[in-house]
C-alpha cells in the first residue's frame, strides 16, 4: 500500500481498459486507414488526370462545402439521436461513395465512361463524403464523452488522436503503394474492406440513449450551440487559431506536385510523405501519454504552432526527399500537440446535452479548414507557383500564432483544472 502522501502515477492506458472505448478506437482507426488511403489516391489520380495544382485544391473544397453547409444541423442530429444507428448511416453513405470510385476506375468502364466524366464523378462522391462527414465528427465526438467517465478525458483524447495518427501513417503509405504497384481499383478494393471492417466494429458498441431532447425550435437549438462556443473565450481562441494557421499551412494539399514535378519519387514517395507526417504526430501523441502538455495548455499550444509553420517552410524549401521527410515528421509532431490540447480543451468545457452542437461549430472552425487550406494551396501555388506558395503558408502560420499570443496573453498560465472551472 502506498504510504500517506504519496502521488499516484496516472494510468496510461486507463481509458483503453474499458472494452466499449476499445471498439470505438477500431472504428475510428480502420475507417480512418480507409478515408486517408482514398485522399492519396484521389489527389495523385487526379493531378495524374489534370497536371493542374488547383484541381487538387478542388478536391478540398468538394469535401469543405458540404461539410460546413451541413455542420451545424449535424451536431442538432448527433445531441438528439442514437449515436450507434446514426454512424451506421454514415458509414454505409462513405461505403456507397467508395463503391461508385472503384466502379467508374476499373478497365471495363473505360468502354462507358470517357476519362473527361472521371475527375467529376470523382468530385462529386468526394462532395459526398463531405455530407457524411458533417454527421460523423460530432456523432464520434458526442460518443466518445459517453463511453468514458469525465476524468478520463485527457487520457482517451491522446488514445484517440493517436488512433487517427496511426491509421494516418499506414494509410497514406499502403494506399501509395498498392497504388503504384497494382492500380487505382485495387486500391479502391482494400478502401472497401477497411470500411467494412469498421461497420463491424460499430455494433460492438453499445445503444446510448441521447443526452438531449428538443423542447425548442431546431433554429432556437442551433443558436444556443453558437452562442456557448462564441461566449467561451478559451474555446473560441483554439478555434480561431487553428482556423487560420491550418488555412495558410495547407501544404500537404501540394505533396502530389512536390512527389511528381519536384522529388521525382512517384507514388510510392508520395505515401511515405504522406505517412512522415503522421510517423511524427503518433510517436510525439504516445509520448504525449506519459508527458502530458496540459500543464499549461496555451502557452504550449502557441509553441506547437510556431513550430508547424516553421516546418512547412521548411518543407518547401527542401530539395531533398529524405530531408523532407524528416521536416514532415516535424510538423506532424507539432501539430500532434496542438490536436490533443484542442481536444482535450473542447472536451473539458462542453456540456454533455451540447456535445454535438459545440462539435458542429468545432468541425465548422477545424474539421474543414484542412480542406479549406487545401483550396488555398492549390490556388496560391497556381498563382505563385508551388514552393512559394508553401513558404507564403507557413509564414502565415507563424504569423498566426504571433498575433493569437498578443491577443490572448491572460490565458498562458491557465492549469487545466482553471480551464475547467471556466465551464458554465
Amino acid at each position: 500500500m502506498d504510504s500517506p502522501g504519496t502521488i499516484e502515477k496516472p494510468d496510461p492506458y486507463a481509458a483503453l481498459r474499458y472494452p466499449e472505448f476499445r471498439s470505438y478506437l477500431g472504428m475510428r482507426f480502420f475507417f480512418t486507414f480507409a478515408y486517408q488511403m482514398q485522399a492519396v489516391i484521389i489527389g495523385f489520380h487526379i493531378y495524374h488526370l489534370t497536371k493542374d495544382p488547383l484541381a487538387l485544391g478542388l478536391v478540398g473544397l468538394c469535401e469543405a462545402i458540404p461539410a460546413i453547409s451541413i455542420a451545424l444541423y449535424g451536431g442538432y442530429v448527433a445531441d438528439k439521436s442514437e449515436k450507434r444507428a446514426l454512424l451506421l448511416k454514415v458509414f454505409a453513405g462513405v461505403f456507397l461513395c467508395s463503391l461508385i470510385m472503384l466502379v467508374i476506375t476499373t478497365n471495363r468502364m473505360h468502354a462507358y465512361v470517357p476519362v473527361s466524366y472521371i475527375v467529376p464523378i470523382m468530385y462529386l462522391m468526394v462532395f459526398g463524403i463531405g455530407i457524411a462527414r458533417g454527421f460523423f465528427s460530432p456523432a464520434t465526438f458526442s460518443l466518445m464523452a459517453q463511453i468514458v467517465p469525465k476524468k478520463l478525458y485527457p487520457n482517451s483524447s491522446t488514445w484517440n488522436s493517436s488512433s487517427w495518427q496511426a491509421a494516418s501513417i499506414l494509410g497514406p503509405a499502403t494506399g501509395g503503394l498498392i497504388y503504384g504497384f497494382y492500380g487505382i481499383t485495387a486500391t479502391y478494393a482494400v478502401i472497401l474492406v477497411f470500411i467494412a471492417i469498421s461497420l463491424i466494429c460499430i455494433f460492438f458498441l453499445k445503444p446510448h440513449p441521447p443526452t438531449y431532447i428538443p423542447k425548442e425550435s431546431i433554429v432556437k437549438s442551433l443558436t444556443e450551440g453558437v452562442h456557448f462556443v462564441f461566449k467561451n473565450k478559451m474555446m473560441l481562441g483554439a478555434m480561431s487559431l487553428d482556423l487560420f494557421s491550418v488555412f495558410f499551412g495547407g501544404a500537404v494539399a501540394l505533396l502530389p506536385v512536390f512527389a511528381n514535378d519536384i522529388l521525382k519519387v512517384g507514388s510510392e514517395g508520395l505515401g511515405f510523405m504522406r505517412a512522415a507526417a503522421s510517423s511524427g504526430a503518433v510517436i510525439t501523441m504516445l509520448a504525449m501519454t506519459r508527458f502530458s502538455p496540459m500543464n499549461k495548455p496555451w502557452r504550449n499550444l502557441l509553441i506547437a504552432v510556431t513550430g508547424f509553420g516553421t516546418s512547412i517552410i521548411c518543407y518547401g524549401l527542401s530539395k531533398n526527399f529524405y530531408l523532407t521527410l524528416l521536416f514532415l515528421f516535424m510538423e506532424g509532431a507539432f501539430d500532434s500537440i496542438s490536436v490533443i490540447i484542442r481536444s482535450t480543451i473542447m472536451q473539458l468545457l462542453t456540456p454533455d446535452e451540447m456535445r454535438g452542437r459545440v462539435s458542429a461549430v468545432n468541425s465548422m472552425f477545424i474539421g474543414s479548414s484542412n480542406e479549406i487550406g487545401a483550396f488555398e494551396s492549390g490556388l496560391t501555388a497556381k498563382l505563385m507557383r508551388t514552393v512559394p506558395a508553401v513558404v507564403f503558408g507557413g509564414s502565415m502560420t507563424i504569423l498566426v500564432a504571433g498575433i493569437t499570443y498578443l491577443k490572448t496573453k491572460g490565458l498562458m498560465k491557465l492549469t487545466p483544472q482553471e480551464i475547467n472551472d471556466q465551464q458554465t
